[in-house]
């Protein structure tokens, strides 16, 4: 099978057939468990949204820089666009 080079990073591995090996199907989780990972794919309504979702283009190198800084990337990028328009708005 080949890989989708483009779906893949560094992020969302391929599975490797030992991590196929490794897993547990769903269903053989505890009931309990299964309850709370159902309830937690569910997100509410925010009580207060303060973000918009959209789609924006970057520099291979800006994303990646900001991806090897580590979970929390997204915030980090967000607040260095807060600070330059601090900076360079009137």
């Amino acid at each position: 099978m080949k890989t989708n080079q483009e779906v893949i990073d560094n992020e969302n591995p391929e599975w490797t057939d030992q991590d196929f090996k490794n897993s547990t199907p769903f269903t053989a989780l505890p009931e309990s468990l299964q309850t709370t990972l159902r309830h937690l794919k569910t997100r509410g309504k925010q009580q207060q949204p303060t973000k918009v979702s959209t789609t924006v283009r970057f520099d291979a190198e800006v994303l990646e820089a900001f991806k090897n800084m580590g979970n929390g990337w997204q915030t980090r990028m967000n607040n260095a666009l807060k600070e330059w328009l601090k900076e360079h708005t009137v």
